[in-house]
């Protein structure tokens, strides 16, 4: 396990883990070398933690526009194209996929972050997990599932099925663990009510969700756990950089990072600047073990928030948000999340949808709500967020409710933005 791990034990083996990759770096990876090189950095100059801020940030548009110039992999590979056996790419949410490569060797170190998280979140020996998803080209899928494989558990593929076929294969297998995005575990809850399923009487104990926002929101986590009668466990990486931060079993409401297997940064996104302890900044990770497509400095677009500690970085309340989805309505800043955690209040909602229209510099926000078939009053139910959100942020959301919105077994597309 990663936690016993004492702080000058750790950053002694992060610094000489960083030198060794940098070193590497410089020698035959050509999108690192240009950059590194550029910034006129060699390993001998790295003589402590500090001097990582000598190394460029990189984003993701560096990667995605290197990619469209050496197509189709990019040019961020130590080795040749033989000698990787992995492929797997973003969702494309935020822009165009990337694609990622990954030796045997990287993927073994994939699976050592998995091995680590997995102790972290307290699994036991006897779990089943349960990943009810269809396995497309997304990373974390194929890595929680076969590091879970080989931390010695049944795994249960269950793609391919529809939700009420995959409610009746996790009762029949005894399931314990479901691994799946907020959005889907609602879902399944919706359909478990349907079809007069008691998700509280089955095996599962824990709810493990990725993927989107949702495990940090509490009204989120309370309904996910409510409806299974499980503890919700939730979990953050990316195809680019891995399997990175959970929620352990004694640190609830915060993610705690893999810093074993990292260097983690939290920074001021306007300035770059280290944001001072405590404060909200962006989350910035540079991986130590994935040699074969190696990211130096990573600017993630997460926003976090640190709490005061010698262990391993703990990031209070999860990841709370998009740095570049930030509203400022009637003069109020807040987040998609912040909405969502109103909404999610009211128990007779089953799926909502927010705009913001944006005229002449001014942002307006509509609302649209899909009441529950048991709902009576959907009118009222949609002026109570109405006036909820008022008395919260002094500003009128136009909430109007609809017969029925797109679900979604993957993530959730719930926020869209546009002008007029």
């Amino acid at each position: 396990m990663a936690q016993p791990l004492h702080r000058p034990e750790l950053e002694a083996s992060q610094l000489q883990r960083l030198r060794q990759l940098v070193a590497l770096s410089l020698e035959s990876n050509a999108f690192q070398r240009l950059r590194l090189s550029a910034a006129g950095v060699v390993s001998e100059d790295l003589r402590s933690l500090a001097d990582l801020r000598r190394l460029p940030f990189t984003t993701k548009a560096e990667l995605a526009a290197d990619q469209v110039a050496n197509p189709p992999f990019g040019s961020n590979l130590t080795f040749p194209v033989e000698r990787y056996s992995r492929l797997h790419q973003t969702s494309g949410t935020t822009g165009s996929p990337l694609r990622w490569l990954d030796t045997p060797e990287s993927w073994d170190w994939l699976m050592q972050c998995w091995r680590q998280l997995f102790d972290m979140m307290g699994l036991r020996p006897t779990d089943r997990l349960f990943f009810p998803f269809s396995f497309g080209p997304f990373l974390g899928f194929w890595a929680g599932f076969d590091g879970a494989n080989r931390h010695g558990h049944l795994c249960l593929a269950a793609g391919g099925m529809s939700s009420i076929a995959r409610l009746q294969f996790l009762r029949e297998t005894g399931a314990t663990v479901v691994c799946c995005t907020p959005t889907y575990a609602l879902r399944l809850a919706e359909v478990a009510v349907q079809e007069g399923v008691d998700l509280k009487a089955t095996a599962v104990r824990a709810i493990l969700v990725a993927g989107e926002a949702g495990g940090n929101i509490p009204a989120t986590r309370e309904l996910i756990s409510n409806a299974w009668g499980a503890r919700v466990v939730d979990h953050w990486g990316m195809t680019e950089i891995g399997p990175m931060a959970i929620e352990t079993e004694h640190s609830p409401n915060c993610l705690t990072v893999l810093e074993t297997e990292c260097i983690a940064e939290i920074i001021d996104p306007a300035t770059g600047s280290p944001a001072p302890p405590g404060t909200e900044g962006e989350l910035v990770i540079t991986t130590l073990g994935r040699l074969g497509s190696p990211i130096f400095r990573y600017r993630t677009g997460d926003r976090v928030r640190s709490i005061p500690g010698n262990g391993l970085l703990q990031l209070d309340g999860g990841i709370l948000g998009r740095v570049d989805e930030m509203l400022t309505i009637r003069g109020n800043n807040l987040y998609p999340a912040a909405l969502e955690e109103i909404v999610r209040r009211f128990p007779d909602v089953a799926e909502f949808r927010i705009e913001v229209l944006v005229e002449r510099a001014m942002q307006h926000v509509r609302i649209e709500i899909e009441p529950l078939p048991a709902a009576t009053d959907a009118a009222e139910l949609c002026r109570q967020i109405s006036e909820t959100i008022r008395l919260r942020w002094n500003f009128q959301a136009e909430v109007v409710p609809v017969k029925e919105l797109p679900r979604f077994e993957l993530k959730g597309k719930r926020f869209f933005k546009r002008s007029r």
